[in-house]
């Protein structure tokens, strides 16, 4: 197996949207009379689907699809959240798997697959389906405030694995990705990320995550701190950063994102982790973030700073702060009204089923007279 990425390849592979295909859907817009600016946001998002897939008039939303990425971080050992270090992940991989957790009832609502890759997260591979486990690199991920997340060989297969799943993605036909993450002390692993490559310090970055205290927030910040050291010296090569201060999952999705600009491939950034991921990606190819949307502001710092940097406009700000691909599926049906109201098809009409016939049940009175 190939274990080398020439990341100076993207630069030249990622290539802008259809501009053409965009200023089509733009005067579509007005040489049907409407007036300009009268849908707001919708237009934009409109004339960006119609831009990324290269047609006019645009093609709705038809196949979307949640992508989230599992993995375990060894700096949730120093309590940087008030979720369980050991089998917090898990257990929410679980929740996802069967349905209970909120991102696969909100993907049910409306009507997007979801995927889940693991990574690494710390757990038997056997707990879980083959097809989730297809891509894992390692169980959990070096303790970051002291040690390298990866050797440089995992953080290679990890992001040649991400790779593989935009491909695999662009191959089964899905034309929008809903990004999100599942793990455990990731929210750390991204503000270490956002502030070596914005050129902060720790408490600039630091957030509360899971909705911790200020006690374990300044937990929290030393150990941002800590990784910050570690980070700077490698700041020149994003594979090195990405293996001494991110994790499997942050090199996965950073391949999954600069692949899928590759494959014209539109995706929607969710929480801190993706906006993190996003920020190193931009720094391989330049052209790639006009291929993705910001979700949703979830108040995170780090967040805030990435998407400033990379010139994103959250399409929500709802303050969702749990990941899991939550705030980018609540941008779904944003995302698909555009489609509908611009496209050239009409939408079919929805027509309610007819009610199921109910068996009658007893009134008081009946019960009463049985009595």
């Amino acid at each position: 197996m190939d274990t080398t990425v020439d990341l100076d390849t993207f630069s030249s592979l990622v290539e802008r949207p259809d501009d053409s295909a965009r200023r089509a859907a733009e005067e579509r817009w007005q040489e049907a009379g409407r007036p300009r600016g009268g849908l707001g946001r919708l237009e934009e998002l409109g004339s960006w689907l119609s831009s990324v897939q290269g047609r006019s008039p645009v093609r709705p939303v038809s196949a979307p699809k949640v992508l989230l990425f599992a993995a375990d971080h060894g700096v949730a050992a120093l309590g940087v959240s008030r979720l369980p270090a050991q089998g917090g992940t898990a257990a929410r991989v679980r929740a996802v798997l069967d349905g209970s957790a909120p991102v696969a009832r909100l993907a049910a609502r409306y009507g997007a697959e979801v995927r889940v890759v693991d990574v690494a997260v710390d757990t038997d591979p056997a707990n879980f389906p083959d097809e989730v486990v297809a891509h894992r690199i390692r169980r959990g991920s070096g303790r970051i405030d002291v040690e390298d997340a990866l050797s440089p060989e995992e953080t290679v297969r990890a992001f040649r694995a991400g790779m593989a799943v935009a491909d695999e993605e662009a191959d089964s036909g899905t034309d929008l990705v809903l990004l999100g993450d599942l793990g455990v002390g990731a929210t750390t692993v991204a503000a270490v990320l956002v502030g070596a490559l914005c050129g902060t310090d720790a408490a600039a970055v630091c957030g509360r995550g899971s909705g911790i205290d200020d006690r374990v927030w300044m937990v929290k910040c030393a150990t941002i701190r800590d990784s910050l050291r570690r980070a700077r010296p490698v700041l020149g090569d994003q594979l090195a950063l990405l293996g001494a201060t991110g994790g499997a999952d942050f090199a996965a999705i950073t391949g999954f994102l600069l692949q899928a600009a590759v494959r014209r491939l539109p995706v929607v950034l969710d929480g801190v982790v993706s906006a993190a991921c996003a920020l190193v990606a931009q720094r391989i190819a330049f052209r790639a973030p006009e291929w993705w949307r910001a979700g949703q502001s979830s108040g995170e710092p780090a967040q805030a700073k990435a998407y400033d940097r990379l010139t994103l406009t959250p399409l929500q700000d709802q303050g969702i702060t749990m990941g899991e691909g939550v705030g980018a599926v609540l941008a779904l049906p944003l995302l698909q009204a555009a489609g509908d109201a611009l496209a050239d098809e009409v939408p079919r009409p929805f027509v309610p089923s007819a009610p199921k016939e109910q068996p009658k049940l007893p009134s008081a009175a009946d019960l009463l007279r049985r009595l």
